[in-house]
């Protein structure tokens, strides 16, 4: 692969913090992607951007730093665990520190080569004072705020096809106009209270890739133009497929990388920076959730 440009892909074995099989989050997905992208030749053995871990100083500027105390030292009180939906443990807390320290990671790569993709992040539900939905730290809100704080970026564009809407991202900005988020999501499903987001487009129950696609197309195209960001935040969860426990969409592989094919080209061709992140995936088979949310990074690969 020498003198071949490989698309720039972040991932920390620490992504897994080994949940039981039986687990309703599949945490062991997280080490499976990577090992489908170096089978797949996306990226060399050990030739992963590996990131450290994000400091709380970088988390405050996304999250209560109350609550960033209470992860850290594991301290997080029975209800919000709950809500979160797992009990806060040294490797919960040490994740979703290199998860947001990741994020942050691959936007820096895309600015500098265009284009590039975290095997983990897109926790979208975690809002400013708490986690929820499986999502500790919102490591797009916290990559976003160091960016700008740093003066990388001025203005961000959020795109999230996840298929829960991201209403801890879209709190987080609510009153910041320098950060546009735009939500795809099945309308009838968690969280059941959603918060608007600068564009939701709700879509209706076993919506397929035609539909599905109709529905982003002109939207996609209309607020790049519209927003003219700096950087685009990706989240390309692979929830709306039709096998997936919690989506109530019904995509195919071939609509997700249609889908992803899609999103990356509008933004690409726009010559703005595009930073990918997996996003949900809930199917129990591990091995076919992995290479399921490998599309993204498959995809990607062709703008390399």
């Amino acid at each position: 692969m020498k003198g071949v440009m490989l698309l720039p892909i972040v991932h920390n074995p620490r992504y897994n913090a080994e949940f039981p099989s039986d687990h309703r989050f599949p945490m062991g997905k997280f080490k499976r992607v990577a090992e489908v992208l170096v089978e797949e030749g996306l990226v060399g053995p050990g030739t992963f951007h590996v990131p450290g871990e994000a400091p709380a100083a970088w988390i405050a500027l996304a999250h209560d730093r109350a609550y960033v105390d209470q992860v850290l030292g594991c301290e997080v009180p029975t209800k919000i665990a709950r809500e979160i939906g797992f009990a806060m443990t040294p490797p919960v807390a040490l994740r979703a520190r290199c998860a947001s320290a990741g994020t942050l990671l691959t936007a820096q790569l895309a600015m500098e080569h265009g284009i590039a993709c975290n095997t983990a992040g897109g926790s979208h539900h975690a809002r400013f004072e708490q986690g929820a939905g499986f999502c500790v730290f919102n490591d797009v809100a916290i990559a976003i705020r160091v960016l700008m704080a740093d003066g990388a970026v001025e203005r961000a564009l959020v795109i999230d096809c996840d298929v829960h809407q991201g209403d801890g991202t879209a709190a987080i900005f609510a009153n910041d106009p320098s950060v546009f988020t735009l939500s795809f999501h099945a309308e009838k499903n968690y969280p059941v209270r959603k918060v608007p987001s600068s564009l939701d487009v709700p879509l209706f129950d076993d919506c397929d890739d035609e539909h599905y696609l109709d529905a982003i197309r002109d939207v996609v195209r209309t607020t790049i133009h519209n927003v003219r960001p700096d950087i685009v935040f990706y989240n390309a969860g692979v929830d709306p497929h039709r096998d997936d426990r919690l989506g109530r969409l019904a995509l195919s592989d071939e609509g997700l990388i249609e889908r992803d094919r899609f999103v990356i080209d509008a933004v690409r061709e726009a010559g703005i920076p595009l930073a990918g992140v997996l996003g949900g995936g809930y199917e129990r088979d591990i091995d076919r959730l992995a290479r399921r949310h490998a599309t993204l990074h498959r995809v990607a690969a062709e703008f390399v």
